[in-house]
């Protein structure tokens, strides 16, 4: 599904994320991240929407 590849691409190169899938270990699956981090992910996944509705 394409909308799960921008996701994993957002994971990965704003979050630095290797898979948004679950690996069932609390190292692989929890990480420490900073709220801009967050931020400029949740801004990218924002246009991503927008340029899909336009």
């Amino acid at each position: 599904m394409k909308n799960n590849r921008e996701l994993e691409n957002i994971a990965r190169t704003v979050l630095g994320l290797d898979t948004l899938e679950t690996r069932n270990s609390d190292e692989l699956d929890f990480h420490e991240m900073s709220v801009w981090q967050v931020k400029k992910a949740l801004e990218a996944a924002y246009k991503a929407g927008q340029s899909k509705a336009e």
